[in-house]
């Protein structure tokens, strides 16, 4: 028997669902095919997808090629209209058991329809995908999927569907099947993480999450949080942060801008008031927490002006490491309406903006050097720190371990031990 292939392209939730497929083909008995799963966060991203497809049907010329993922759920059409793509499903289709026992026998695709790709928005639930994690040091959980808001460049909604939490009872006990497993560290993962439990019952927010899990599971050494809505962060997320040391000290912050006018025209629900706000806050909370972010460079509309206020929002939040995206217009999206930048102005400010990432992160690095810093390894000669830090061994270590070392240097991207 000859496993799917699977490539997967986009965010760490993606990654998940990737590994709940490769569960869900192999229980079904699927054999010989490739599966995309697909991106749709910028018109980049999906160009990308469509170069991964025809690369993957060069290399496995005789494969059916199955797609899915956020662009094949808000672009069907598209990706029907490959000459190399034997199916396209959807975002909810591809969780489910049935969709992959249409694939068990490789010529059974080509009997049902091209595109099974329903309405997202009518999805009311978001299953537990109980996989027992993937990677040997750091697993994920999905615990929230869509998103309620509409802001005016995101395309993202139209993939994923309305917001939906898995109940915290699910979680909990998923996240004690992964402690057996031997996992040190856990991420809660989700598309909008701070909106978990508005559709549960009593509407819990997301510290009650993350208070529960930690009193639930007490041995597990590492809880750690991804991307966060910072103006959705709730009175217990914040007691968490100052109280519960094995909630680590790095947060990724959905910042987008750093300019008053942008953020309102994005459709955001904070100004840059309260981003730094936020983390000021955070940072008094529990001193050395290490932000990232990310930040869209040349928005509808901005000026350089504006721009400034975003490059300005580094140093002002204490930021480490940023994800910088220059604005990619999505058809479907108001933003795509409003008057663009020029590209090489986008560029610039991008460039600009990596930049002084760089340095904040060569200034935090610097700051490391000398310490003996809580590590978790990743691989013989890789691991992070609480703070996400990555860290380079000189010596062979065993995987998935914590352990205590001194940094002694560093490389402009990584501590050296």
């Amino acid at each position: 028997m000859k496993p799917p292939v699977f490539a997967t392209l986009g965010c760490r939730l993606n990654a998940y669902e990737s590994e709940a497929m490769k569960e869900l083909a192999a229980a079904a008995g699927v054999e010989g095919a490739v599966v995309v799963n697909t991106c749709a966060v910028t018109a980049e991203a999906v160009r990308k997808a469509k170069q991964e497809i025809r690369r993957l049907a060069r290399e496995n010329p005789d494969a059916p090629i199955i797609v899915t993922g956020c662009a094949a759920q808000t672009e069907p059409e598209t990706f029907a209209g490959m000459a190399e793509v034997t199916k396209v499903i959807g975002n909810h289709e591809k969780m489910l058991p049935e969709t992959w026992a249409q694939m068990r026998v490789p010529n059974l695709i080509g009997e049902t329809e091209k595109v099974q790709v329903d309405d997202i928005m009518s999805v009311k639930e978001t299953a537990g995908h109980l996989i027992d994690g993937f990677g040997r040091h750091r697993a994920y959980v999905q615990v929230q999927n869509g998103c309620d808001h509409r802001c005016t460049f995101c395309i993202i909604p139209y993939g994923r569907g309305n917001s939906r939490s898995v109940p915290a009872g699910v979680v909990v006990e998923q996240i004690k099947r992964l402690r057996d497993r031997g996992f040190n560290e856990v991420v809660l993962t989700g598309v909008d993480l701070t909106s978990w439990g508005a559709d549960l019952p009593g509407e819990p927010r997301l510290g009650d999450l993350v208070m529960r899990i930690l009193k639930l599971v007490p041995d597990l050494p590492r809880l750690r949080i991804s991307s966060i809505d910072s103006i959705e962060a709730d009175e217990n997320l914040m007691l968490a942060i100052a109280t519960e040391p094995r909630l680590m000290p790095h947060l990724h912050l959905s910042l987008q801008a750093g300019d008053d006018m942008v953020l309102k025209r994005m459709k955001r629900r904070h100004l840059r008031d309260d981003a730094i706000a936020f983390c000021e806050e955070a940072r008094k909370l529990r001193p050395g927490i290490v932000f990232g972010a990310d930040i869209i460079a040349g928005f509808p509309t901005e000026t350089e002006e504006m721009f400034q206020n975003s490059l300005k929002l580094v140093d002002e939040c204490g930021l480490t490491f940023l994800h910088v995206f220059p604005y990619s217009a999505r058809k479907g999206t108001p933003a795509a309406r409003m008057p663009a930048v020029n590209g090489k102005a986008i560029k610039d400010r991008a460039r600009r903006l990596r930049e002084a990432g760089d340095r904040a992160l060569e200034a935090h690095l610097a700051c490391q050097v000398g310490s003996d810093l809580v590590i978790l390894t990743e691989g013989p000669q890789a691991g992070r720190t609480e703070t996400f830090t990555e860290v380079h061994f000189d010596t062979d270590q065993p995987e998935g371990t914590i352990l205590t070392a001194k940094i002694r240097g560093h490389d402009g991207k990584r501590l050296l031990v």
